[in-house]
C-alpha cells in the first residue's frame, strides 16, 4: 500500500533506499565519533544546567566558541535530511515534518547522551543534546522544503497521487456467515 502523498515508482526506491543507507552510515560514524572511551588524566563534571555550557563557550569571545558551537550543531544536523529522504513523502504538513524529525533528533541525541554514561572519559552535557537538536531543525529547515517542491515539480502527478487500500486489495465481497438462532 503506497501513503498519501508518497513518491511514486522507481524514483521513490531510489529515494528511500539512497536515505535509509545514508542514515545507517552517519549514525554508525556518530556512534563511532561519540561512544569511544577517550584517555583523559581527568574528566569535567557533568552539565546539567541548559545552556552553561554555551554560556561559557561565548565567555571565551567568537573565535574560541565557534568550533564547540558548530561540533554541537554539525554532529546529528544530516539527520534533518536523512530522516525525510528515509520517510520518502513529498505532500506532507511542513510542520508535521519538521516537529518529527526534530523528535526524533531529540531522541537520538539523548540515546547517544545516556550511552555515553557508560563510556570511560564521557559525560553527559544536556547542551549537546540542545545544540544537536537545533542543528537537525537547521538543516530540515534549510534543505527539505526546496527539495520537496523540486520533486513535486519535477513529478506534478506524484505529489496529489494516493492509492486507498480498497484500489489495491480489490478481491471481491467479503464472505458472511449466516446468522444461527440461539436455542431455548
Amino acid at each position: 500500500m503506497q501513503r498519501q502523498g508518497s513518491i511514486g515508482g522507481n524514483a521513490a526506491i531510489r529515494i528511500r533506499v539512497t536515505g535509509g543507507v545514508l542514515l545507517v552510515a552517519h549514525l554508525a560514524l556518530v556512534a563511532w565519533l561519540m561512544l569511544r572511551p577517550l584517555d583523559v588524566p581527568w574528566v569535567m563534571p557533568p552539565n546539567l544546567r541548559p545552556l552553561a555550557g554555551v554560556r561559557a563557550d561565548l565567555a571565551l569571545g567568537w573565535p574560541g566558541a565557534v568550533r564547540p558551537l558548530g561540533e554541537g550543531l554539525a554532529l546529528l544536523a544530516p539527520l534533518g535530511v536523512l530522516l525525510p529522504m528515509a520517510h520518502g513523502r513529498l505532500a506532507v504538513s511542513p510542520l508535521a515534518s519538521l516537529i518529527r524529525t526534530a523528535a526524533a533528533g531529540a531522541l537520538i541525541s539523548l540515546g547517544i547522551a545516556l550511552l555515553q554514561t557508560g563510556v570511560p572519559g564521557r559525560v553527559v552535557d544536556v547542551d549537546s543534546l540542545l545544540l544537536n537538536t537545533v542543528g537537525v531543525v537547521l538543516a530540515h529547515l534549510t534543505v527539505v522544503p526546496a527539495a520537496r517542491a523540486r520533486l513535486r515539480r519535477r513529478d506534478p502527478g506524484a505529489a496529489g497521487q494516493a492509492v486507498t487500500v480498497q484500489e489495491e486489495l480489490s478481491q471481491g465481497r467479503t464472505p458472511t456467515i449466516p446468522r444461527v438462532g440461539i436455542a431455548p
